[in-house]
């Protein structure tokens, strides 16, 4: 997700898709536990950016994660 989209979205809304982008990096990473095949390397890395993107823009706006 583009830093744009998200600086549009309120911070209620950054909280659920935090959590979602969250929950979504444990299942993913769960899989590759489980299989022992990593195919989805650039997906998890765009999980993690969009995550630190998202407590970045939390943190300027004063809300707590």
């Amino acid at each position: 997700m583009h830093i744009k989209d998200l600086r549009s979205l309120t911070p209620e809304a950054l909280q659920s898709k935090l959590s979602q982008i969250q929950l979504d990096l444990s299942i993913e990473k769960r899989k590759i536990a489980s299989t022992g095949v990593q195919t989805k390397k650039a997906k998890i890395r765009e999980m993690k950016r969009t995550i630190a993107q998202i407590k970045t823009l939390l943190k300027e706006r004063g809300v707590s994660t």
